[in-house]
């Protein structure tokens, strides 16, 4: 049975480093939306501007926040309100550990479930924003949605895992996967 909870950690880690390249990504993507908004104001004080990018900014926001969610799951950097999980032992907090891990996992799968109407909608009416840039919404829409589809993965692996490490007895383990970081403190 330790073999299982070899597997599960081995799934952890690597599930922290593939959200950390993903972060990556999103972090030049949004380095280049800083750097075109930039380059917009500096073009306003010449009278001249490229126009839309307010547009474009929020929707590389909202693409951003999609796929930094998991990132955010598996560097533990996720608020949780922790009075009572602090008061018991390691048993107790790997229960409201697995609790909290569970019901996100199953409510980032409804989010992403109902995303996908939304989508489709504009996929088959090939749906235009009703602005000046007449953005195709499905071009947005699509790596937004499928931000949602990876954080619910990466929820319901980490929970598996975690839940793998639970059964172990593997509780410092389990805390490291889905416990919560203290102030001051660095995810492991």
């Amino acid at each position: 049975m330790t073999g299982a909870a070899d597997r599960a950690e081995a799934l952890l880690g690597a599930l922290r480093r593939i959200n950390r390249a993903v972060a990556v990504l999103v972090g030049a993507g949004l380095m280049a939306c800083a750097a075109l908004v930039l380059s917009d104001i500096a073009l306003r004080r010449v009278h001249a501007s490229f126009g839309g990018t307010d547009e474009i900014s929020g929707y590389v926001m909202a693409i951003a926040t999609a796929w930094g969610m998991g990132y955010a799951l598996t560097e533990l950097g996720h608020v949780r309100i922790d009075i009572l999980r602090t008061r018991g032992g390691a048993g107790v907090r790997a229960m409201f550990d697995l609790f909290a891990a569970l019901v996100l996992a199953g409510t980032v799968s409804l989010v992403a479930i109902k995303a996908w109407p939304v989508v489709a909608r504009s996929l088959a009416n090939s749906s235009r924003a009703n602005t000046p840039l007449e953005t195709p919404l499905a071009l947005v829409q699509l790596p937004w949605f499928a931000g949602w589809i990876w954080f619910a993965l990466m929820a319901w692996l980490t929970f598996a895992a975690a839940l793998v490490l639970v059964l172990q007895g593997r509780f410092d383990a389990a805390d490291r996967a889905i416990g919560v970081v203290g102030e001051g403190e660095a995810p492991q």
